[in-house]
């Protein structure tokens, strides 16, 4: 893809969009630390911004063109700079909650427009590698960076601030609408098509992402209590696991779909359970940075994959918006839930059985990837079969 034809607002936006939840670890550890806030309710106040930005994404999913990709994208950034920004600036709780689902629903407003915008896309997956590369890379230096920044909780939400007011400039090269309005027959007028596998992909995929994010709620708390690491320790081997999952998204977007669908995501969401009861088992530094690293290698790629699965049962993007808002939902519940099993059963029993739900959620994942493929070349024997025919006429 050239840099003429790659959409960099869009993949601009889907960043600043996904970097909140990329943040979580630190954003959490540091609403602990920083407030007086427990372990659980630190994990709440996570789950707060991560449900606001679900639920803006459930109540866009169908209105992008309708508002403008350029209007919504600017109000989006502004609720999440003047949220996140006014969050970081205060110490009363009530206040940092506020600001914390303000900047969470001008996140999901965010994804929305990227989402929409890249399910119209020739290739939705290769587009989606670029926006997990950007938000790799950020949330890498922003973990390289908070440590040596001193302590308290404004930190992450500063960064997620800025972003959002770097992005701006890049606004102005939004269309008015997302894509040429496409022929009522070709969209199926206003009905979704593929419904059974959108559904299906849509109630798998809370579950897929909150044990994701289970995990990833409390990784902060596995290296400093569990393994007994320095905040700067754990902090660089986020940022060497966030590193290492650019070289995934990378080898994602190389692959293609060479591969198919089913076969990256179905074996990489086994493999990520591995990763994910191993991490939540570790004493020590090589255990824990090697179930991170291993993990966020797996995870961007299979998320590419998902992305792409769900851009391409609607031209219109309405599945990828409303799957990515699903996946919001379980990413929201995920810090409460990993704090919930850690406190009552242990970082290894939390481990176990969110590897366990995720080896039973891999099954419809994986089944809505194979009856896509199916389906795809099924259509495509059908228009071969059709362009025979008129050219026989033809002839």
């Amino acid at each position: 893809m050239s840099a003429r034809t790659t959409p960099w607002p869009l993949v601009a936006l889907f960043t600043a969009g996904y970097l909140a939840p990329y943040l979580l670890p630190t954003t959490v550890g540091r609403l602990e630390s920083g407030l007086p806030l427990s372990a659980t309710q630190a994990g709440a106040v996570g789950s707060a911004l991560l449900l606001s930005s679900a639920v803006a994404g459930f109540l866009l999913a169908a209105r992008v063109d309708r508002i403008g990709p350029r209007t919504l994208a600017r109000t989006g950034l502004l609720l999440a700079a003047l949220g996140y920004g006014g969050a970081a600036l205060t110490t009363h709780v009530p206040a940092v909650i506020a600001g914390a689902v303000v900047g969470g629903f001008g996140s999901g407003t965010l994804t929305a427009v990227a989402a929409t915008g890249f399910a119209a896309q020739r290739d939705p997956h290769r587009v989606t590698t670029l926006g997990l590369l950007g938000v790799s890379a950020l949330a890498g230096a922003v973990y390289l960076t908070v440590p040596h920044l001193g302590p308290g909780h404004a930190q992450p939400l500063a960064a997620l601030a800025l972003t959002a007011l770097a992005v701006w400039p890049l606004t102005g090269r939004l269309s008015p609408c997302t894509a040429p309005a496409l022929p009522r027959t070709a969209t199926g007028g206003s009905k979704l098509p593929h419904l059974r596998s959108g559904l299906l992909l849509a109630a798998a995929m809370p579950c897929w992402s909150a044990v994701q994010n289970s995990l990833w709620g409390v990784s902060g708390r596995i290296g400093l209590t569990q393994a007994h690491l320095s905040e700067v320790t754990v902090g660089g081997v986020f940022a060497v696991a966030l590193g290492a999952g650019l070289l995934g998204v990378v080898g994602a977007g190389a692959l293609g779909p060479r591969l198919g669908r089913a076969l990256p995501i179905g074996l990489g969401t086994v493999l990520i359970a591995g990763c994910v009861a191993l991490s939540a088992s570790a004493t020590d530094l090589t255990t824990f940075a090697t179930g991170e690293i291993a993990w966020n290698v797996l995870y961007p790629v299979v998320l590419s994959y998902v992305i792409g699965l769900a851009a391409s049962l609607d031209p219109r993007g309405r599945w990828a918006v409303l799957v990515g808002s699903a996946s919001s939902l379980g990413t929201a519940t995920g810090p409460v839930i990993g704090s919930l099993l850690s406190a009552r059963a242990g970082f290894p029993a939390m481990g176990t059985i969110l590897a366990v739900g995720l080896l039973a959620v891999a099954v419809p994942l994986t089944a809505v990837a194979l009856r896509r493929r199916t389906t795809t070349v099924a259509t495509h024997s059908a228009l071969t079969d059709e362009t025979a025919v008129r050219l026989d006429v033809a002839a």
